[in-house]
């Protein structure tokens, strides 16, 4: 009879002995076909006498055969193998088998291969035969696909060992028995340490070596060579030949597998466990067993990790760790239904994976104390936790019982393609043929029993950590640790809107190995798995998870420590969720985050969400570059103060903490600082080469965005420096003087640099001079009588415009007044009224020419744009600044409602700039922060729509654009009538 309900069986017996009975397969072309293979086949070997002694034999296997091809092909290829098969009992014919492989010496690799093939496809038949004839239990089964892969890596081994000796590259002290004191052994883990194998299991294992053991010919061989053994005795084991494949080699549970070699050397991996190694990866060492190669050394290197596995005191805290592995996986009691089409029966909710962990959770706990429990097997172990008193007998029972349902309901599953895969077809059709296969005639009869046995499971699980806190709320499967991907979370990952959750998972579980600084240490690794979930739920929020995931990762790459940010991050959700928004919706200040990880270090301060006119930014600037031990230190200081505080003005403007208008001006308070700060460390560094001008005054005018007070995130700071000695004077009086003009320009050179180049720790800003009188043409620097002359009586219209929005933001307190007075009188020459409109209007029209857009996005230069708005404003200042010199003022908001309060300005006008100049501002600011390139809304994340929609007070995007529309028609409409037309069209 056939295995019905996963309960033992009588085995061992012989399947020609046993009274057969399979239901018949549904597929008739299949079973026509398959009789006609067995007619032509039942004459070799003695089939033919076999049938007519047990007749029940022909329609067993016609009924198997039809209903799993891979059955098919192993059975029909060979008559005297399917007789052998059918008359050995499993345990002797698995004995036979694997005494073949031991007593293997090939000469060549392919002669390995394929005598290997040879005795896993004879045992895949014998184990196939027994389990579906009920000839063998389950227990069975499993260990006698583990004693072939054993028998198959020893082999392997061995002429891998043999062939190095015969090479010249190692001296075994035994020829007869190369792996005997070889150094290189392969260790079993998972279900193949076990002894657990299931049928089309890949076989999971880690190598070894111990180059101080090894009887290398050149000591300094030992990793060359060791990991081109290993790649061929992968190449052995699963490369696809004529014959087949012996068992797929999976070498990823070696410590850290994407940055270590597939052969590792003792020392490595015991400095790796003590250090970086993870409560999952003590999990999985429980089954670790040595099974090939030199089994001395693999036993005492298994020895060494004890400590590690088995801590000596009851290790409650790992099971919040070990619980992660499945810990979304809704085992909690009363959540929902099991829906069996397309369950994954092994990593699925009350499947195979929670019956291990049941057990493996427990042996963590208890393991390092009592002996006992520290037993490889999961079935075994489950007696041993009855007989210590850890769990009841009926758990046990109900445990039990299901592990051997749901190991064989996974042999059936990939009995019939050889597929390695745990999930129930999707179809009824499928589930009916894997029903057939364990002997159920009607498809209900086996879902009931499955089903009962996933809920039993299912429950005993969710008892084990119903009292752990559960972090991943209620958004469905989370699973980042062990060695592959959880079904449940891809699926999870997918639906939240990840479009790469296989990715995901990959960059998560990397985290876990400690190869960044960050998480390096248990407690930060830690740390991050519970803050891992809420992070997960925050990145969705953005819009774009998967480039959000990407700059998190690039971030953690770079961040020095982890534990303190982690922490913080995990009690402070608002937090995470602004670092999340910066991920997912600017990715220039997410470049800049990536780029310099130690901007973060700002967010720790308490005050990071309070802005107010932050007076003492100079002073801590000061005290910070007080610290430095030489000028590049200076530097390097400068651009790190920099970086942070713009990042806090940037992150404060994503929160709505403060407004673009504030972010403006806090923007342009700290490049003041900045270039007022450095101004006076580079001038006196400069003073130590080459002294003092006699009679020096300096000052620097701040002109454009930064005069203004405007500056946004990627503004370049628009300067001139202006410069005073005594004529007298010839050089300076230092080391290496300088003559009078030289030694201004060299000073303003220094300055350039400081602010400009590229150091490690990045760069400032970029500084434009060109609004100097003399442009790029000449000196960098310019003397105050130079910059007076050129003011009185040469400057341009436009010049002039610019000279709206100069203001002194550094130098010497006893020049300042000199330069606002020059300032005055330039502005203050009489030019009439109509040549400054012309020359505003011919201005305004090449540039339109020239830069003219009519993209509603490009905030600066579509027309009724910004250029509009602050032209009006300039041209208000140089006609009527004279007799109105509140006007005067560097910042266009101000100046326009200045010039309104003083009627020069209408209040329908002013009803249309001041709010247009505001809204421009706001979108700016965001684009700024947030965009790299171009913004199309339509390519655009929806987060930053959102942002920006938000920051302009509209309720979407649409509405923003229309808004903007709707505004820069209406500045343009006042632009052409308090200046006139910029089309020629309109103008003729």
């Amino acid at each position: 009879m056939t295995l019905k309900s996963g309960e033992p069986s009588t085995g061992p017996s012989i399947v020609a002995d046993r009274d057969l009975m399979l239901p018949p397969s549904a597929d008739d072309d299949r079973v026509r076909m398959v009789r006609e293979r067995l007619v032509e086949l039942r004459a070799d070997g003695g089939l033919d006498a076999l049938f007519q002694s047990n007749t029940s034999l022909e329609a067993f296997l016609i009924s198997m055969c039809a209903d799993a091809p891979h059955i098919e092909d192993l059975a029909l290829r060979d008559g005297e193998r399917l007789h052998r098969c059918l008359t050995s009992n499993l345990s002797d014919r698995i004995n036979e088998l694997t005494e073949n492989a031991n007593q293997l010496r090939p000469e060549t690799e392919a002669e390995l291969m394929q005598a290997l093939r040879a005795i896993k496809n004879e045992a895949a038949l014998a184990i196939v035969l027994s389990d579906i004839s009920g000839a063998a239990t389950v227990e069975e089964v499993i260990q006698a696909l583990s004693d072939i892969a054993d028998a198959a890596l020893r082999a392997s081994v061995r002429f891998l060992i043999n062939n190095a000796r015969i090479a010249g590259k190692m001296n075994p002290p035994d020829p007869d028995d190369p792996e005997k004191s070889c150094g290189y052994f392969v260790i079993a883990m998972g279900k193949h340490g076990a002894g657990e194998l299931n049928y089309s299991s890949d076989i999971d294992v880690i190598v070894f070596y111990d180059p101080e053991r090894a009887p290398l010919a050149d000591p300094l061989d030992a990793s060359p060579l060791f990991v081109r053994m290993t790649k061929q005795l992968v190449k052995i084991m699963q490369d696809r030949t004529p014959d087949g494949y012996v068992f797929r080699t999976d070498l990823r549970l070696r410590p850290d597998p994407g940055a270590t070699p597939v052969a590792m050397s003792v020392i490595a991996a015991l400095q790796y466990y003590e250090s970086m190694g993870q409560n999952w990866e003590r999990a999985a060492l429980i089954k670790a067993r040595t099974v090939a190669g030199d089994i001395e050394a693999g036993v005492a290197f298994l020895s060494e990790l004890r400590p590690f596995v088995w801590r000596k005191y009851l290790d409650y805290a790992a099971i919040s760790d070990v619980q992660s592995i499945k810990r979304q996986i809704h085992a909690h009691k009363g959540h929902g239904e099991i829906a069996l089409a397309g369950h994954n029966i092994k990593l699925g909710r009350g499947g195979i994976r929670e019956i291990e962990f049941f057990v493996q959770t427990q042996q963590l706990i208890a393991g390092g104390r009592n002996t006992n429990l520290r037993g490889l097997r999961t079935l075994e172990m489950l007696d041993q936790l009855v007989e210590e008193g850890w769990i009841a007998e009926a758990a046990r029972d109900d445990m039990q019982a299901a592990y051997r349902f749901l190991r064989s309901v996974e042999h059936r599953i990939q009995m019939i393609n050889d597929e390695q895969t745990q999930t129930l077809p999707a179809d009824d059709a499928g589930i009916a043929r894997i029903a057939r296969l364990m002997g159920y005639g009607e498809i209900s009869d086996f879902t009931a029993q499955l089903l009962h046995h996933l809920e039993a499971v299912q429950s005993h699980y969710a008892q084990l950590f119903e009292d752990e806190p559960e972090l991943a709320s209620t958004i469905g499967n989370l699973v980042f640790t062990g060695d592959e991907d959880d079904p449940g979370t891809l699926e999870t990952l997918t639906n939240l809107g990840f479009e790469r959750p296989k990715e995901v998972t990959r960059t998560i579980r990397s985290w876990h190995f400690g190869r960044y600084p960050a998480t390096r240490s248990t407690q930060a690794r830690e740390r991050l798995t519970e803050l891992t979930p809420a992070l997960i739920d925050a990145l969705v929020k953005t819009d774009n998870a998967d480039a959000a995931l990407a700059a998190f990762d690039g971030f953690l790459q770079k961040l020095p420590a982890g534990v303190q940010l982690f922490s913080l991050l995990r009690s402070n959700p608002s937090l995470l969720h602004l670092l999340a928004t910066i991920m997912g919706v600017a990715p220039r200040l997410a470049d800049t985050v990536v780029r310099r990880a130690h901007v973060l270090d700002s967010v720790l301060d308490p005050a990071f969400f309070g802005l107010g006119e932050d007076e003492g930014l100079e002073s801590r600037l000061e005290s910070m570059l007080d610290e430095a031990n030489y000028y590049e230190d200076v530097l390097d200081r400068a651009r790190i103060f920099g970086q942070e505080q713009m990042f806090l003005i940037g992150t404060r403007l994503l929160s709505g903490t403060i407004s673009a208008a504030q972010a403006g001006h806090g923007y342009a308070r700290l490049a003041e600082a900045l270039v007022g700060t450095l101004l006076t460390r580079v001038r006196a560094e400069f003073e130590r080469n080459h002294g003092k001008m006699p009679g020096a005054r300096i000052a620097l005018l701040a002109m454009g965005k930064l005069g203004g007070r405007e500056t946004t995130a990627t503004s370049d700071l628009d300067l001139i420096l202006l410069y005073d000695f005594d004529e007298q004077a010839k050089q300076s009086d230092g080391e290496k003087p300088l003559a009078g003009s030289q030694y201004f320009i060299r000073l303003t050179q220094r300055l350039v640099s400081a602010l400009s180049a590229p150091t490690a720790e990045g760069q400032l800003y970029e500084v434009d001079f060109r609004l100097r009188p003399s442009g790029n043409s000449g000196p960098l620097a310019t003397h105050i009588n130079s910059f007076r002359a050129y003011q009185a009586d040469q400057a341009w219209t436009w010049e002039r415009m610019a000279l709206t929005r100069a203001r002194v933001i550094a130098g010497d307190d006893d020049f300042i007044g000199d330069i606002e007075q020059t300032i005055t009188d330039g502005l203050d020459r009489d030019v009439p009224a109509q040549t400054i409109k012309d020359d505003v209007l011919t201005m305004r029209r090449r540039i339109e020419a020239e830069k003219g857009v009519d993209d509603v996005w490009d905030i600066k230069n579509m027309p009724g744009g910004f250029i509009d708005v602050e032209f009006i404003a300039q041209y208000l200042i140089l006609v009527h600044g004279k007799a109105h010199p509140a006007i005067r003022d560097a910042n266009t908001e101000i100046a326009l409602s200045r010039a309104s309060e003083a009627g020069i300005l209408s209040p329908g006008d002013a009803d249309v700039l001041l709010p247009a100049i505001r809204l421009y501002h706001d979108v700016a600011q965001i684009l700024k922060l947030a965009v790299v390139s171009s913004f199309d809304p339509d390519k655009a994340q929806g987060g930053l729509r959102g942002l920006l929609a938000s920051a302009a007070g509209q309720p979407d995007i649409s509405s923003l654009e229309i808004e903007l529309r709707r505004t820069r028609e209406a500045v343009r409409d006042c632009f052409e009538r308090l200046i006139g037309p910029v089309s020629k069209t309109q103008s003729e």
